[in-house]
């Protein structure tokens, strides 16, 4: 058992490092749905983010308390009211708040201090600082509606907080703000986290809720052709909200989804919708490739591009395993980097997950596809295919007839992609003269 479990776990933590140094020194907003606490998830929710703080990313992280504060209301016999997707807060609901936010705030520093032996806190430190970071304004009365004691961001103090992140401690914001006379105003989480993520200009906003994120056809029940759609580009995430109903209740497809849209819109480039039923979503979502909710990115994440210097290091590690088992020929580090301009990438997040160069040989009109490789983390969706389609544009732009695969395990990969088998005598006689016979590989080729 102890071999099985160090084969899985070993190359599990190495492909999660890229992920681990990339977010070191990031800022992450991540707003929790009181929802969420009210399931009985804040202990594994307080375990991942300490573990997530502990590698190095400072986290501000605003409850809700949209169910605790109705929980107080029906204990007092007052019913709660909303308008336009917003609670009503009267002097009852006032107090209610400001009780619900009380005791979760002690909740929520209890579960951050825990370090019993055995458990993911042993050892942790996470000092949880919270305060007056938010200055507040009364919504007001909207079509005839007043919202008497609730608010709206006015400001956020991104000094007072950056400087408790510098600490080393994690923010804790109650929804509430105050005014400058001193006023207390309820507001909603959404809001909150996100008019801070955008002031301090977050490199991510997480809202751990109810839903598990937006299907690709939002609106039809889930099934294996419904998937949750992992990435939604900005312009994307826009024109679906404007095909939307207006959001009312936390459940409605546009409710977290015309948040994550307003954050990217003001300079926050991913913003994320996470289930909180899913064990460990946050640390699944942040250090696995795919992720498990939705997230609406500002721009395109994933890059094909050709290869620069820089990349040398990240096109080694990839191709090493499929030297190691014989896949591909072995290639040394000097020979990428003399030929790193034949390369094509495609690089996610700074991490490089699929490659292939190209060898012209003009006088035959004809060009070798080399060392096609895709991570095991990304095979089965496409990359492969991309790479090839971009290798194909490079031989025609350089007015070339033909491409070819040498091959000893993948021939029918290239053979359902339109090549076709020929002798290895019919190889340029500039590449014949390097082929290794020993090997055996077969030569595919395809007519461009």
């Amino acid at each position: 058992m102890p071999t099985v479990f160090n084969f899985t776990f070993v190359p599990w933590f190495r492909s999660v490092a890229p992920y681990i140094h990339m977010h070191r020194g990031k800022t992450f907003v991540v707003g929790i749905a009181g929802e969420a606490i009210a399931a009985g998830k804040l202990q594994h929710l307080a375990q991942d983010l300490a573990l997530i703080q502990s590698m190095g990313v400072k986290i501000v992280l605003v409850h809700g308390f949209r169910p605790q504060v109705n929980e107080q209301l029906a204990a007092k016999g007052h019913a709660p009211k909303y308008s336009h997707g917003m609670r009503i807060t009267d002097s009852v609901a006032l107090d209610c708040a400001q009780e619900a936010a009380g005791q979760l705030r002690y909740e929520i520093e209890a579960a951050f201090s825990q370090g019993l032996p055995n458990t993911p806190m042993a050892g942790s430190t996470v000092r949880v600082i919270s305060g007056n970071f938010i200055t507040a304004r009364p919504v007001g009365i909207v079509d005839g509606v007043d919202f008497q004691h609730s608010g709206l961001v006015r400001k956020v103090d991104v000094d007072g907080i950056m400087r408790t992140l510098d600490m080393g401690a994690m923010v804790l914001l109650s929804p509430f703000g105050f005014s400058p006379t001193g006023e207390a105003f309820n507001l909603a989480m959404e809001e909150v986290a996100t008019s801070v993520a955008a002031e301090l200009q977050a490199d991510k906003l997480i809202f751990v809720t109810e839903i598990p994120g937006i299907r690709m056809q939002p609106g039809e029940p889930a099934s294996e052709d419904n998937p949750i759609d992992t990435e939604l580009p900005l312009a994307a995430a826009k024109q679906l909200l404007a095909s939307l109903p207006t959001p009312t209740e936390p459940t409605d497809i546009g409710f977290y989804l015309q948040h994550c849209v307003k954050a990217c819109e003001e300079g926050v480039e991913r913003s994320h919708i996470l289930p909180f039923t899913v064990d460990g979503a946050l640390l699944l979502e942040i250090y696995v490739h795919d992720g498990i909710g939705t997230m609406v990115v500002d721009e395109k994440l994933e890059e094909l591009r050709e290869a620069t210097a820089d990349d040398v290091g990240g096109i080694l590690q990839l191709i090493e395993p499929f030297e190691k088992d014989g896949t591909l020929v072995k290639r040394d580090r000097t020979e990428i980097e003399r030929d790193v301009d034949h390369y094509t990438i495609i690089d996610h997040d700074g991490v490089i997950f699929a490659c292939a160069a190209l060898y012209p040989y003009p006088e035959a009109k004809t060009a070798e596809m080399a060392a096609l490789t895709v991570s095991p983390q990304s095979q089965g969706q496409g990359d492969g295919e991309k790479v090839l389609k971009r290798i194909e544009q490079r031989a025609r732009a350089m007015g070339l007839k033909s491409i070819f695969v040498l091959t000893t395990r993948t021939m029918h990969w290239f053979i359902k992609r339109g090549f076709v088998q020929v002798d290895p005598d019919w190889l340029p006689e500039a590449r014949k003269r390097k082929y290794n016979w020993d090997r055996k590989s077969q030569v595919l080729v395809k007519k461009l």
